[in-house]
This record gives C-alpha cells, structure tokens and sequence, in this order.
C-alpha cells in the first residue's frame, strides 16, 4: 500500500506545481500566494512521498488530500483535480491493502510448505 500512495503522492506533486501558474493566470493571485500555497502543497506531496513508509506519513497523505480539494476553492479549476486525486489515492489505499494482502498469504503459503517439506524430510532421514 506505501507504495501506490507514495507514487500517488509524487504524480500529484508535479501535478500541483503546475497549479502555480493556473491559480496566478486564472484566480489572478500574485506569484508569491501561489508559490505559497500550492508551492507549498506540492513540496509536501513530494516530503509526504518519501514518509510513506512511516504510519503517520500515510494519515498525512490523506490530510494534504483534503488541503488539495480544499485549494479548490480559491481556483475553481483546481476543484476538480483535487477530486481526481483524492480518488486515485482512495484507489491507491485500496488496491494498496489488496496487494498486500495477496502477498502475505503468498508469504505465509511459501512458508506453510516450506516447513512441511523440512518435517518430512526429518521424519523420513
């Protein structure tokens, strides 16, 4: 589940950094706002990114998820990508935990049968 969130999280980065110039031609903020907000949303993205790894950097992403739509407001373009990426990362957690799912029992089989095959090689030497 990291990582698919981890690669959400750095798609919607450069995704977001890409908003600066959308929020200063179509919401007519100043550079230094848009720099400022989603600059800083995109820089977070890319650190909360690499967190991934950590429990408390997964809840962060769903955090920065909710500032994303909520940037939305300020430039109504913005809404819809928010929304977009919200739901990949939904997506990603789903898929995520279904992932590993399929790869623990897989884990657990290969151990299951390893450690068969050890107990009847004993019993049989």
């Amino acid at each position: 589940m990291r990582t698919m969130c981890a690669v959400v999280l750095a798609f919607e980065a450069v995704v977001i950094a890409l908003a600066v110039p959308v929020a200063i031609q179509l919401g007519g903020y100043s550079p230094a706002v848009a720099g400022g907000v989603w600059g800083g949303l995109a820089a977070a993205a890319l650190v909360l990114a690499a967190l991934q790894r950590f429990a408390w950097g997964h809840y962060a992403g769903w955090v920065l998820q909710a500032a994303f739509v909520v940037s939305g407001v300020l430039v109504p373009g913005l809404f819809v990508l928010g929304i977009v990426f919200a739901a990949l990362w939904v997506a990603g957690v789903w898929l995520g935990r279904r992932t590993d799912a399929i790869r623990a029992a897989r884990e657990a089989g290969a151990s299951a049968g390893a450690g068969t095959g050890a107990a009847e090689a004993r019993r049989d030497g």
